[in-house]
């Protein structure tokens, strides 16, 4: 934490933003969902969001995953189809 030398208060870390793949709003990451590309083939539901891999994020309620899967945006994102199981597994976290 740096000191603020105008003020002489701390100032406080920046939170890193991420934007929604369904509503296009940048949010802060925490609060977000992640779909992690593992591999060639594997995708998965990173809860932690410290899984190696290309991520997108998506936010927690269920008009952001209709707008996901209607737009297909995980595809477009990761620029392979994403299987039907990922978005059964996002919606059961919602």
């Amino acid at each position: 934490m740096t000191i603020n030398k105008s003020k002489g208060e701390p100032r406080g870390k920046m939170p890193s933003l991420r934007r929604c793949v369904g509503c296009r709003q940048m949010i802060d990451k925490t609060i977000l969902l992640r779909v992690v590309r593992l591999s060639e083939s594997g995708f998965a539901v990173d809860t932690t969001g410290k899984s190696a891999g290309r991520g997108a994020y998506m936010c927690k309620n269920a008009d952001c995953l209709a707008k996901t899967i209607k737009k297909n945006t995980f595809n477009h994102s990761f620029k392979v189809k994403v299987p039907q199981s990922i978005y059964e597994e996002l919606n059961q976290w919602i």
